[in-house]
This record gives structure tokens, sequence and C-alpha cells, in this order.
């Protein structure tokens, strides 16, 4: 849909039930007002105008911590601080991120080998976790997509900021290029592999499916696959 038509229903009140859902009936106005700005800092970004909204949360666990690397069982649940985003393909053979006071982050989608030198990067993750949707058989090709994020998980919180940007960035890729195919489990995963082998920590799975899967979720590692 186009930014006006989101804008429209976003003031016309047609997104207040989901926001009410995501954030609390309390903090609805805050909401509206934070969806605004995200399609407005999009629009002014990139010159364009944004497709969809896209919010992938932070997450706590409440027990179980470390034990999805030991094949034990979790209890976690996501929290109601996210990444939102306004998105939109743009055919460019690039994905284009930008993170709110952050500079702008580019990934060529003709390179989706490791970067030693993007290790611990926001790049490393999009660049991972695009290279494995197009291992799967995602058709990114002759993709492209521009991003205007904002966060309200703070980083280094322990509320998995990382996990969240894995997971909003795969579920934007699975929506936009791929007509949803992977569940929220397998897009987990595919954070996992991007934080794993692009980003170079060798992270559990928890932080992921718990943003990925959202509301509390009791998760068994026995088998990790």
């Amino acid at each position: 849909m186009e930014s006006m038509t989101l804008e429209t229903r976003l003031a016309q009140g047609a997104l207040d039930e989901t926001l009410a859902r995501l954030y609390g009936a309390n903090r609805l106005e805050e909401a509206r007002a934070r969806c605004a700005g995200v399609l407005s800092g999009f629009a002014k970004t990139f010159e364009s105008l944004p497709e969809a909204l896209f919010s992938a949360p932070g997450r706590t666990e409440v027990g179980g911590n470390h034990t999805d690397h030991q094949h034990g069982r979790v209890l976690a649940a996501s929290v109601d601080l996210d990444i939102l985003a306004a998105a939109a393909p743009n055919q460019s053979g690039m994905i284009r991120v930008q993170s709110q006071g952050y500079p702008l982050i580019v990934v060529d989608l003709r390179e989706l080998a490791p970067k030693p030198e993007e290790e611990n990067t926001s790049a490393a993750l999009i660049r991972g976790v695009a290279a494995r949707f197009a291992a799967l058989g995602c058709p990114l090709q002759s993709a492209g997509l521009d991003a205007y994020l904002v966060s309200s998980v703070p980083g280094g919180s322990g509320l998995s900021s990382s996990a969240a940007f894995e997971v909003l960035i795969g579920t934007m890729l699975n929506d936009l290029f791929w007509d949803g195919k992977c569940t929220p489990v397998e897009i987990a995963q595919i954070g996992q592999y991007a934080e794993n082998v692009f980003f170079g920590k060798p992270c559990g799975l928890m932080d992921q499916t718990a943003s990925s899967v959202g509301g509390v979720v009791a998760i068994d590692f026995a088998d990790t696959a």
C-alpha cells in the first residue's frame, strides 16, 4: 500500500486495533505518533513512499537462560519495546537501511558472502539474513529494499536488540519478496545463522525465537534442527 494510504489509515484509526494490541490501549496516541514519524522519516530519507510498516520486539527470558546452548528448555517472552520500520522494495539490487541517528547502511545483494571487515556490525546481520534467504530460494537477485527504522529496544540492555534487528530484516524480506513462505521459527533460525556466520557471535536460538514468535513461548531445544 502507498504511503498516503498508510498515513490516511493511521489518521483515521484503521491501525488502532493492531497498535493497541502491540503497545497497549493506554499508549495508542504515542504509537500513532511514532508510526507517523517513521513514515515521514522514510519519505525524507529515500524521497519515495513506503509500502508497509513492520515491527520486531525485544525479548526477556522468564526461565532457562543459556539452556538453549545445552539442549534444554526455555520460557521466554517478547516485550512491548520494539524496532519499528517503514519499508518498500526498490528494485536496485541493494538493501538500504537507515536507523534513526545512525549512518545509512547499504548492502549489495550481489555480494552475499561473509565479509570479515563487517564482523560485529549491523551490515553483517543484514547481509547474513539476505544470504540465507537467497540460499533457501527467495528471489532476491533483482530485488532491493529501503527501510527506515526507529528503536525503543536499548542496545546492551539484555533485551536482545540484535535479535529484534535480525527478525525485522527477515520479516521484511519474507513478506515483501517471498509471499510469507517462512514461518516465525524459520525466520528466527535465519537470524541465528546471520549472527553465527556473518556477525561472528555463536549465539543460541532463544532470543530470535522469542522475538519472531512473540507473546510468551516455551521452547524445547532438545533437537536444535
